[in-house]
């Protein structure tokens, strides 16, 4: 099996330099790359083979959570885990929906920091307890301000592309074609458009969009 690409995103190197420490000797796993804004960030995954990337989400020039945006929009590939001192439930449900796949605090050990890069990597989700209790606490605690769920998922423009694609009922290989991706790629889309709008299948998708009105005209 291939290691596994690792990159760190803070803007403070004190903890770019710990986080380091407790990954770059586990077997199988290489820091290749660091960047202490989300800026960055979006330059090293274009410049870098990354497989993982560990992101803060309080930074300057620009935050993690819009940096996470971005990357998956243009690397969907990538696994972003968010590592962070923020444990309130609106920081967690934000990152999630910016497509992160893991969400971890600052004060977690090596321990759990190896469990949650490989728990993203095969495909799962990781929280930290903190991050858990939050997200619990969020679900059993009435929010009669809270805005419809339809109205707070964010599907990136390449996102929406890939869903009007789908609703034409273009296959994977279509799309790929007609975007110049690889068909890799458009199952990296799909996948997190599954994820997104809660669909089990294609024509959950489709529902979804219909239902949301995301298109004033099909074809």
């Amino acid at each position: 099996m291939a290691n596994i690409n690792i990159g760190i995103v803070d803007d403070h190197k004190i903890v770019r330099d710990g986080v380091k420490v407790m990954v770059e000797d586990h077997p199988g796993f290489d820091i290749i790359c660091e960047a202490e804004n989300g800026k960055e960030a979006i330059e090293q995954c274009s410049n870098h083979n990354v497989d993982v990337l560990i992101m803060d989400i309080t930074m300057p020039v620009m935050d993690g959570i819009e940096a996470t945006r971005v990357i998956k929009e243009n690397h969907p590939d990538i696994k972003i885990l968010a590592l962070t001192m923020l444990s309130e439930d609106q920081h967690i449900r934000k990152m999630i929906k910016a497509g992160a796949s893991g969400y971890i605090l600052k004060n977690s050990g090596k321990q759990e920091l190896i469990k949650a890069i490989e728990s993203i990597i095969e495909g799962k989700h990781y929280f930290s307890n903190d991050a858990t209790q939050a997200i619990l606490q969020e679900l059993v605690t009435p929010d009669l301000n809270k805005v419809n769920d339809d109205d707070d998922v964010h599907i990136t423009d390449r996102e929406r592309e890939v869903l009007k694609l789908i609703v034409n009922e273009f296959t994977n290989q279509e799309i790929a074609d007609k975007l110049f991706v690889s068909v890799r790629t458009i199952d990296a889309h799909r996948r997190n458009l599954l994820q997104k709008t809660g669909a089990k299948n294609t024509a959950g998708l489709v529902k979804y969009a219909l239902k949301n009105k995301l298109f004033t005209n099909i074809g």
